[in-house]
This record gives C-alpha cells, sequence and structure tokens, in this order.
C-alpha cells in the first residue's frame, strides 16, 4: 500500500460506510460506538502498519505495535504525507 491515494481511499471509505449506516438508521448508537473503536482499534492499527511495512519502515511482525498512544505520531510523514 505504497500509493498514498490508496492508503487514504483505504481508510476513508469505512468510516464513511460507518456514517452512512448511522444516518439511515441501520445501526443504532450503541453499535455506531462499537463499529468506531473496532474501526479505531483494529482496522487503523493494521492498515497503517501495513503502509509502514510496506513501505520497510517497520518488520511486519511489529505492525501490532501501531496500537500503542502516539505510534502514529511518531511515523506521521510516513503515513499521511508521503
Amino acid at each position: 500500500m505504497k500509493n498514498i491515494f490508496i492508503y487514504y481511499l483505504t481508510i476513508l471509505t469505512p468510516l464513511a460506510f460507518i456514517i452512512w449506516l448511522y444516518n439511515t438508521d441501520s445501526i443504532n448508537s450503541t453499535y455506531l460506538i462499537g463499529l468506531f473503536f473496532f474501526y479505531l482499534l483494529i482496522f487503523r492499527t493494521y492498515v497503517d502498519g501495513k503502509r509502514l511495512s510496506d513501505k520497510n519502515i517497520i518488520p511486519k511482525k511489529h505492525i501490532w505495535k501501531m496500537i500503542i498512544p502516539g505510534k502514529h505520531i511518531e511515523y506521521f510523514t510516513e503515513l499521511y504525507l508521503k
């Protein structure tokens, strides 16, 4: 996932889908919070770690460490700008 367009598409599409589900009353607020936490803690951890791993910045076995608060800031430029 070295292409930044694909990366942004990958991280924004599920978030837009969750918001759309809530706006169409397909899910209640409890499921909204659950899906949002899943998105933040599981999905974004994996996607951000996978991007860094594909760019050879971190080893593949350290993807799980992206769940630690503040790790995204450490790799801010590699994740969001390059």
